[in-house]
């Protein structure tokens, strides 16, 4: 495929090497053509020096023939420009961009642009590191608002339907593992002893989720 990258910084460059390195076709554009540097003296990709939501130079990158584009420059707004640019005057349907402002990542997710709020996510992995907490991750998206967690669950859930487990707990699981083996949930799946659940949780909810699985269900003896 043909990804076109806007900044040449550290996140660009690497994520350039990244792409070439898989084989992919990639053009760079930044505005400093010093920038170019940081790209491997063998990189054979294509770079241009301008404004990266200047249409022109878009069409010189091939943005007419992208499958991707990557808006990771150090302006939020430029990145956000340029993003929608692409998608909307260009068509290109894979796109994402590097946000700084979390606040301004969460609109742009909104609008169906996909963002990762460099700030708040290296915060909160940084967090995490420093104080885990009761309930280790998994996995936790760009934005650092949504987290995938093993939940410790009472044994009084097993033979309960996995379905009120998630109305009692308020969240969705993402997958269990049974016998070893990871599987989807459907709505018929009932916890079986030695079921290992993965829930997705915001932090909000986290801690009150942790309360309810730890104890018995209602009714039970």
């Amino acid at each position: 495929m043909h990804v076109v990258i806007m900044g040449c910084g550290r996140v660009g460059s690497t994520l350039a090497r990244d792409l070439t390195g898989r084989g992919h076709s990639v053009a760079v554009i930044d505005q400093n053509p010093e920038a170019f540097r940081r790209l491997d003296k063998d990189f054979d990709g294509k770079t241009v020096t301008g404004v990266g939501f200047d249409r022109t130079v878009l069409a010189e990158a091939g943005i007419n023939r992208a499958d991707a584009f990557a808006a990771v420059s150090s302006g939020d707004n430029s990145n956000i420009i340029a993003a929608r640019v692409a998608r909307e005057i260009f068509g290109v349907s894979n796109v994402v961009a590097r946000i700084y402002d979390s606040g301004r990542a969460a609109v742009y997710e909104r609008l169906g642009i996909p963002t990762v709020a460099t700030v708040r996510w290296a915060a909160g992995r940084l967090l995490r590191h420093l104080d885990p907490g009761e309930t280790p991750e998994i996995w936790r998206d760009p934005t650092s608002t949504v987290a995938m967690v093993h939940l410790d669950v009472n044994e009084g859930w097993v033979g309960q339907p996995l379905e009120r487990l998630e109305h009692a707990t308020g969240v969705r699981t993402a997958y269990i593992t049974r016998f070893g083996l990871g599987a989807v949930p459907t709505p018929s799946t009932v916890i079986q002893d030695g079921d290992e659940i993965y829930v997705l949780v915001t932090d909000d909810l986290a801690t009150a989720v942790r309360r309810v699985a730890a104890h018995a269900p209602e009714g039970h003896q």
